[in-house]
């Protein structure tokens, strides 16, 4: 981190010029222009009285901020096939921090997920192609292409595909379980 030039940014953010800032720290213009340049360094005394100046604190000062992964690419997916076909594509990595995990699972005919626990949240689903069966306990429910399922996961539950034709299906847990 360059301390001089964001001293320099937060300077000009509030208005100020060298000579304002340097009289509010009664520090001189010169002072202000060198450490701006990174060509000194303040005590840590100079820089408390420098960023209680310009309206901030250490703590925020260095607060670095990280930019967020926005777009995520096939590079960037991770892949599990299971013994029989089925693969689950994580589609945000490190979804583990996130407050939901999308996955895309595929589906061959005959094919089923390894049934989930029963686990706080919420599950979403949307069939892109083919149609499953969504298993929730006991209870068993069609779901074609186009059709979507939600439910809150508070008993054991899976996909299976039934039918002839592979089956798409894009999966949304929260929190992330898979």
């Amino acid at each position: 981190m360059e301390i001089g030039d964001k001293i320099k940014r937060l300077r000009l953010q509030r208005g100020l010029t060298q000579e304002e800032l340097g009289a509010r720290t009664e520090l001189s213009k010169g002072f202000i222009s060198q450490l701006e340049r990174d060509i000194t360094s303040p005590s840590i005394a100079t820089l408390m009285d420098i960023l209680e100046a310009l309206g901030t604190d250490v703590a925020s000062f260095f607060h670095e901020t990280v930019d967020e992964k926005i777009v995520y690419g096939r590079e960037d997916m991770f892949v599990k096939e299971q013994d029989d076909g089925v693969t689950i594509r994580w589609l945000v990595t490190n979804a583990q921090k996130n407050a939901l995990e999308p996955i895309l699972v595929t589906l061959p005919a005959g094919g089923e997920t390894v049934p989930d626990d029963p686990h706080e949240g919420e599950e979403f689903g949307y069939v892109l192609a083919g149609s499953i069966t969504l298993l929730l306990g006991e209870k068993a429910h069609r779901v074609h292409r186009g059709d979507s399922f939600c439910f809150r996961p508070n008993c054991v539950h899976s996909l299976k595909n039934p039918g002839k034709r592979e089956a798409l299906v894009l999966w949304v847990s929260t929190p992330p379980s898979f």
